[in-house]
């Protein structure tokens, strides 16, 4: 690594090695090389009989472009001004029996685009398998905390009490939503295709004398060839942009769930009811010695963030593309298709790490929960007061007296606890009334651990059953 220039963050402090490769100059070449391949062996197949073995055994055999290609496909655009003819210049310097029917009949969005999409599959299905092992990390989190009643916030303000595992099962539902969002683009991704320079194949029909079937079934043998069902119907010169933003809105799909989810972490370590992953020699703070500040959840927003917004570059450059095509779309997707592949990796990687070591501190959760759980259940003692006997309008009074009173307390004197409870006690009203079995915590959740356990079951367990999980992790987590 350089110290003397500038160094992208996704790349050279954040990003796991598979998504930086993926991205890399070398990969990206020799898809361009394949997609040559690909075209030569479909036209030879169709009859171009000037194309031939010795050609295409030759570029078979050189498929991945070595670096002193690379560089000389530098000094070849220098001259050229050309990236794509640089390298078609570059390849035939190595295949001089192909020299001359390298890109035939294409015109340069052939490969570029071509390529564009093929590593946008691939960069899905990456994704996938990190947010399956992201999803494998925090459905096991939700499973153990289930039942662990908690107080729940609306507003940010005391509300009814939930669980921990509810929690984290409302965090799954939008990485659930997310994974099935992924899989479903990756499945149908189209290629560009075998189009021409306008979207008409009007070269390969020249090509083959005018035959659109064998042009048809260039364009099918082509996307076989590279693994794909088909391409798009229709193109201008490039495929629709449209395409761009549909996917970089799923991959940032991503970057709004783990910004919600690292954001509840971020307040509830705020509290003292959770912890991220905390390391031995880790240092919170400079000054402050004692500080455990959340920085994996407060990276995982911040990055985030930049991939929420990415998805925009995409809507502007697809809605100012002119006629078939401008090329004012080139040097934004240079930048904003691998960053936001690049940032949801590092996203995934990040929350992974969270998920795997989050701990939730039972004895904080719990003491919350003591402190304010007397003010939640005093529709259920009167209730139950009632049932004992007592005169309903006077034990309404009673409960207000007390309540305002151990607020105030809580308040204006700065207690700790909730003394409430010892209020009631003390009150001839509710001496029949077994007020420790009134606030059993259990009492207060609803059905918040059978719906995390029945959402485990059938939401999360299927998408975990379905394929591989990956748990790589990022540079510096």
């Amino acid at each position: 690594m350089s110290h003397d220039t500038y160094q992208h963050p996704l790349t050279g402090r954040y990003a796991a090695r598979e998504m930086r490769e993926l991205f890399s100059d070398r990969r990206r070449f020799g898809l361009w090389r394949q997609l040559w391949v690909a075209l030569a062996e479909s036209e030879r197949e169709l009859g171009l009989t000037q194309i031939t073995d010795e050609a295409l055994a030759q570029m078979r055999a050189n498929l991945v472009p070595t670096d002193d290609q690379l560089k000389k496909a530098a000094e070849y655009e220098k001259q050229f001004r050309h990236d794509v003819m640089a390298h078609v210049h570059t390849f035939g310097d190595v295949c001089p029996a192909a020299r001359g029917i390298i890109h035939l009949g294409a015109t340069s969005c052939y490969v570029t685009d071509n390529a564009d999409l093929m590593l946008m599959r691939e960069g899905l299905r990456l994704l996938v398998g990190k947010l399956r092992g992201v999803i494998a990390a925090f459905a096991d989190f939700g499973r153990r905390e289930a039942d662990t009643a908690c107080v729940g916030a609306t507003h940010f303000q005391v509300a009814q009490l939930t669980t921990v595992g509810k929690r984290a099962s409302l965090w799954l539902q939008d990485l659930v939503a997310d994974y099935h969002e992924l899989v479903r683009l990756e499945a149908a991704m189209p290629l560009r295709g075998v189009k021409g320079t306008t979207g008409t194949q009007a070269s390969f029909l020249e090509l083959f004398d005018g035959n659109a079937e064998k042009v048809l079934d260039l364009e099918k043998r082509v996307c076989a060839k590279l693994g794909f069902a088909g391409a798009f119907a229709v193109t201008g010169q490039t495929y629709p942009r449209k395409y761009d933003y549909n996917v970089l809105c799923a991959v940032a799909g991503i970057g709004v769930s783990a910004q919600k989810l690292a954001t509840d972490i971020r307040l509830l370590m705020g509290l003292g009811e959770l912890d991220e992953p905390f390391e031995d020699k880790q240092i919170g703070s400079s000054a402050m010695a004692y500080k455990r500040n959340p920085m994996r959840s407060e990276r995982v927003c911040s990055i985030a963030r930049w991939l929420i917004n990415l998805p925009a570059n995409a809507a502007t450059t697809a809605s100012e593309q002119w006629l078939e095509r401008t090329l004012d779309d080139s040097a934004n997707r240079r930048m904003s298709i691998p960053e936001s592949f690049l940032a949801a990796d590092v996203v995934l990687s990040l929350l992974q790490n969270i998920g795997a070591g989050l701990k939730a501190n039972h004895a904080v959760i719990a003491a919350r929960v003591k402190r304010e759980l007397p003010l939640m259940a005093t529709e259920a003692v009167i209730m139950a007061a009632v049932r004992a006997g007592g005169d309903r309008q006077q034990v309404h009074e009673q409960i207000r007296v007390h309540s305002h009173a151990a607020i105030r307390r809580m308040k204006e004197e700065g207690a700790p606890d909730n003394d409430l409870l010892s209020r009631l006690a003390a009150d001839a009203c509710f001496k029949a009334v077994k007020l420790d079995e009134l606030l059993d915590p259990a009492r207060f959740v609803g059905l918040a651990p059978a719906q995390t356990r029945a959402f485990l079951q059938t939401q999360v367990a299927p998408v975990l059953a379905a394929g591989a999980i990956k748990t790589g992790e990022s540079l510096n987590v």
